[in-house]
């Protein structure tokens, strides 16, 4: 089942959507496949390489420049790329078109509050807010690189709620990791776990706030 608390049974006051493989879908081999050919690594080496970079979670939350960031991969990885190529590779994981419609989140927009809420760094960010349409429709946007608190931390829940003015048990929290939605689960969150868009989009038309 995609809740991990019941259904709600009316229509939420808050919606918070995370981004990543929810919102936009996320391609690794495409930026770090690029940022490891020096060196011969694939894309999955890099990637393993980075999650266990001490200074990670540092990126992800916002205690590292995205100069500083650059300068540290570049003697990591070993590329050539300027800071502005770098920007433009690390940002290619992120596809183009949206996996959700755009006509979703300004029907959403017109009956519940929402949020997005996402693990992410200052460069996406940038990219995000420049690139893509859906960011319109989301009064409230929370980024761990902005709050410096990464999901599923409770802290950025609560952080959430409070800008959206809503309690727990009024909110619908979406995301694509089980880790997350548990997280959001208990805080009393009503929580579903994204696998695909038709089954979302099937529980949004149930609770008359949305029509395909």
């Amino acid at each position: 089942m995609p809740f991990l608390a019941p259904p709600l049974e009316i229509p939420p006051r808050a919606i918070i959507f995370d981004i990543g493989r929810v919102i936009i879908d996320v391609d690794v081999s495409r930026s770090m496949g690029p940022l490891g050919q020096h060196e011969g690594r694939s894309h999955r080496d890099v990637l393993r390489l980075l999650e266990a970079d001490p200074k990670w979670m540092d990126w992800q939350e916002g205690r590292i420049s995205p100069a500083n960031w650059h300068a540290h991969l570049k003697k990591k990885l070993g590329f050539s790329y300027s800071f502005d190529e770098f920007c433009s590779v690390w940002n290619s994981v992120l596809r183009p078109e949206p996996i959700l419609p755009d006509r979703l989140f300004e029907s959403l927009a017109g009956k519940c509050r929402l949020g997005l809420l996402s693990n992410t760094d200052p460069i996406h960010v940038a990219h995000f807010e420049a690139n893509y349409d859906f960011v319109r429709h989301f009064r409230v946007r929370i980024y761990s690189c902005h709050v410096g608190i990464s999901k599923p931390a409770p802290a950025i829940y609560h952080h959430a709620l409070r800008d959206l003015d809503a309690m727990p048990d009024e909110a619908l929290f979406i995301d694509d990791l089980h880790s997350n939605v548990l997280a959001a689960a208990s805080q009393g969150m009503s929580a579903f776990h994204f696998t695909g868009a038709a089954e979302m989009l099937a529980e949004f038309s149930r609770l008359g706030l949305y029509a395909a």
